[in-house]
């Protein structure tokens, strides 16, 4: 069997195949000598592994393997070469596996909680947690503490969000005299931590202290969807592309956005809400996931014909209005309908622009972590 084969037979196996590789294919280019220098060299280490003696074989291989480096020496930074290889090999692989199969996620708003959030800031008044705890707490719940604290009396004067590597987010908080960095987008330490232009600092008091915890993050199934439509209580993804009311509040030159939403009804079905229910073709829908958004239980509030600050909806802004969703789209609405732009704000959403299937919350750990339902 080859796992009880020993290591040294293993080896001299490998030299052999490489040897004979050789000698195939630049047999027309090596000198006479190191051919038959070669062939004298596979023959004794054939010989060698028939008698089967560990000291002849080793001896064996020794030398064929001196040989062969001197026939077929390693270009210069060969390791170097490899390395790049490998790790092209792989940027291929994961770029088409995003491009076709998976995309990441990250969540960046409420507006599908309690199913999923995004980042969310929370005050606190005690010290911060010790290191250990810190660590422990953005490995597995994504959780980011923060303590930010004035250094003399002053004032905040603006706020500045700032995006490094595409990745990491910070807000810097200007004042009259110096710019403090927290690490959390701009609406959190606005809206969470109510950070503000004209907002009094006084030396040695907190300007930010509490943690922000991160998006969930997550895949996006881009492969489903070729073989079955998207249908009524699915978590999808979707492009922004055409969709003119989001489209006339992104600033020039951002290209596309993507939105997550739950797709509450097809083209041709007819929509009302009556808060907190929400009637497709007259009727309740009975799909458990739309069933817990109406329960207004365990977070959920329910549909709604306004948002939060109580502005009515252009489309199903009254318990009176319907809407029938054109032929080829979707309509799209938030878990979190008091707070989430949605298809009754921008329209339903074009076939042609759905990505793919909310699939898994890979990260954080704790929380949502698992099967998007």
């Amino acid at each position: 069997m080859l796992f009880l084969t020993p290591s040294y037979r293993k080896e001299a196996k490998l030299v052999l195949r490489a040897a004979r590789k050789l000698l195939r294919y630049r047999r027309d280019i090596l000198p006479d000598k190191q051919i038959i220098g070669l062939r004298e060299a596979i023959t004794r280490l054939e010989v060698a592994m028939r008698k089967n003696s560990r000291e002849d074989i080793t001896a064996a291989t020794e030398k064929l393997h001196g040989l062969f480096d001197q026939a077929a020496p390693r270009p210069p930074l060969a390791g170097l070469r490899e390395n790049t290889e490998v790790i092209l090999v792989a940027l291929v692989i994961a770029l088409g596996v995003r491009a076709y199969f998976l995309q990441p996620f990250k969540i960046p708003t409420g507006s599908m909680q309690p199913t999923l959030y995004g980042v969310t800031g929370t005050p606190t008044v005690e010290p911060l947690p010790s290191w250990p705890v810190r660590i422990a707490d953005f490995v597995l719940r994504g959780r980011t503490w923060i303590d930010v604290t004035a250094d003399a009396d002053d004032s905040v004067i603006g706020l500045r969000e700032v995006t490094r590597f595409h990745f990491f987010t910070s807000t810097e908080v200007i004042t009259r005299t110096r710019t403090y960095t927290v690490p959390a987008p701009l609406n959190v330490v606005r809206t969470d931590f109510k950070i503000y232009p004209g907002r009094p600092l006084l030396a040695g008091q907190p300007i930010v202290r509490g943690h922000a915890d991160s998006g969930d993050q997550l895949f996006v199934d881009k492969v489903s969807y070729n073989f079955v439509r998207p249908k009524p209580g699915d978590v999808f993804v979707f492009r922004t592309t055409g969709i003119r009311r989001i489209e006339a509040g992104i600033a020039p030159g951002m290209g596309s956005q993507y939105y997550i939403k739950r797709l509450a009804a097809q083209g041709g079905q007819t929509l009302r809400i009556d808060p907190p229910n929400l009637y497709v073709n007259g009727e309740i829908p009975q799909l458990p996931v739309l069933q817990r958004v109406m329960s207004c239980r365990d977070g959920y509030a329910g549909y709604s014909n306004s948002s939060a600050g109580g502005g009515a909806f252009p489309i199903l802004g009254s318990p009176e209005a319907e809407y029938t969703v054109p032929r080829a789209s979707y309509f799209a609405l938030g878990d979190n309908s008091y707070h989430s732009s949605d298809s009754r704000y921008f329209g339903p959403v074009p076939e042609g622009n759905v990505v793919g299937r909310g699939l898994v919350v890979y990260w954080p750990f704790l929380g949502r972590w698992g099967l998007i339902n």
